[in-house]
């Protein structure tokens, strides 16, 4: 796959033209969630203007903006040492600064007598804001500012209902998309020269913005499972193209057979586009080389984070407040033992347990142990899904906006398309189903390691000879009948 290296579009004419930064402000780019080179639409306008860039990157503090969680910020950190390394082989380098945007931006345009801003769009209600502020005062400043798409494959509200709404629910909001989707003609290549504007400006040393956690750094794991970046973005994407596009079909649900993409944190953090990740995909699908259901079942996947973004920019407040307002009144418990056994894999259901622990080892959870896990909080302990939410975006390097609370919204039975009320996950099903032969239970609980498989996903139920002492792994903390009917009762009274 040479495109990585030579790329697909040449620049336009007169991107070569180099101006005496004396006499030529710069281009300013301003890198958000879209920490990358290639296939950048702010970065290759700017470099196609001819003028010498200036590539930015604020940490946004004091804004209306939910910050990042603690993962996330530690793969924040990494992804931006990747950037500016991958700059600095260009001869430029990336200027970090932090604050509110709305201070920042304006302050270095007027001091560097900046021609243009280029930044791709965002799509949450907050950011939005910020950027419109940020374009008018840069307008009356005399710099040309130029907003790009490059995070989803569809701008919010192209594709509405016959009504004219937004899409509620899922299928028909895919089947009026799915036909629009194609290999992209137009995708933009690394740039293999730019001109950069001087090395003068100030910028925080990474260090200094206090992203990598310490006192203590928790962070081994992640480090041990991830490698953010360009770089590692685009090997992931090779490999799973490679061995687990071709399995995902029918593996995808299995959380031991490694056959889901794990792209979704560099997603997150724009380490790759989108739109490389569904042309690579239908660009295999269209040779052969996967089967046609394994390509469709991903993109599918790539529809719901689609989904979940659109929804997102028509109900701002998809992390606070329930979609479906009947809601708002329901009787959640505040448990503070149960949450603690639950986030820290102790509740006594194995497959709810390991998936809790791989989050807290890894910052990231298979999506169908997100599913088991998540239903295991809402429906078994009736807490408020809120609280798995936070959790959740404080913990899961991929944390994003949308995904992560319509993910919550979806299991809760509160959201858009949601999971029927009624629909209850047993997790010792769950657990026998999907992780048959033990091989992801066993990783992540080890005091369950030396049970036979048929007693592995109920352990409470092995001889006392072969269960672990509770005082090593606890009994059921609700026992999964009871809680069921208590759930059903719960959201029934709702209703």
């Amino acid at each position: 796959m040479e495109w990585f290296a030579a790329g697909w579009q040449e620049r336009p004419k007169g991107s070569d033209v180099r101006q005496d930064e004396t006499t030529a402000g710069p281009a300013i780019v301003w890198f958000r969630d879209d920490l990358r080179l290639a296939d950048h639409p702010a970065l290759e306008a700017a470099n196609a203007s001819g003028r010498p860039v200036l590539c930015l990157f604020v940490l946004e503090q004091g804004t209306e903006r939910r910050p990042s969680g603690a993962a996330a910020r530690w793969w924040l950190d990494k992804s931006l040492a990747a950037l500016d390394g991958n700059l600095r082989q260009l001869g430029g380098r990336l200027t970090v600064r932090r604050g509110d945007p709305r201070h920042i931006l304006p302050e270095l345009a007027a001091s560097t007598r900046a021609a243009e801003l280029h930044f791709n769009r965002r799509y949450d209600r907050d950011g939005r804001e910020i950027d419109e502020t940020v374009a008018a005062e840069l307008r009356r400043l005399g710099t040309t500012v130029a907003d790009h798409p490059g995070w989803l494959l569809f701008e919010p509200g192209t594709l509405r209902t016959k009504t004219g709404t937004p899409f509620r629910v899922f299928t028909p909001f895919w089947k009026a998309h799915r036909p629009h989707l194609a290999p992209r003609a137009r995708l933009y290549r690394r740039p293999e020269a730019m001109s950069f504007f001087g090395d003068r400006i100030a910028s925080e040393p990474l260090a200094s913005l206090g992203l990598h956690p310490t006192h203590p750094d928790w962070s081994g794991g992640l480090a041990e499972s991830w490698a953010p970046g360009e770089a590692g973005a685009k090997a992931r994407l090779l490999a799973f193209l490679d061995t687990g596009l071709p399995r995902y079909a029918g593996e995808r649900d299995f959380p031991a057979a490694d056959a889901s993409s794990s792209l979704s944190p560099h997603l997150r953090f724009g380490e790759i586009a989108v739109a490389r990740v569904v042309h690579e995909v239908m660009k295999a699908e269209a040779a052969g080389s996967v089967p046609v259901e394994a390509a469709e079942k991903f993109l599918a996947e790539i529809g719901w984070r689609e989904f979940a973004w659109h929804l997102l920019s028509s109900f701002p407040d998809l992390a606070t407040r329930n979609f479906q307002t009947g809601f708002e009144h329901f009787a959640w418990r505040t448990d503070a033992t149960d949450f603690r056994a639950w986030s820290t894999g102790r509740t006594g259901y194995p497959i709810v347990d390991a998936g809790m622990r791989q989050l807290w080892q890894t910052g990231f959870m298979h999506n169908r142990l997100r599913m088991i896990a998540a239903s295991f909080l809402v429906k078994h302990l009736l807490i408020d899904w809120r609280q798995g939410e936070q959790w959740f975006w404080d913990t899961l390097v991929d944390a994003d906006a949308a995904s992560n609370p319509f993910g919550w919204q979806w299991v809760a039975g509160t959201g858009a398309d949601a999971a029927p009320y009624f629909r209850v996950f047993n997790p010792v099903a769950q657990g026998e189903k999907f992780d048959p032969d033990g091989a992801y239970v066993r990783r992540f609980v080890p005091e369950v390691a030396g049970l036979p498989n048929r007693f592995l996903h109920r352990p409470w139920e092995a001889p006392p000879l072969l269960r672990p002492p509770s005082a090593i792994y606890p009994s059921p903390i609700v026992d999964h009948e009871e809680g069921r009917k208590r759930a059903l009762a719960a959201f029934a009274e709702r209703r």
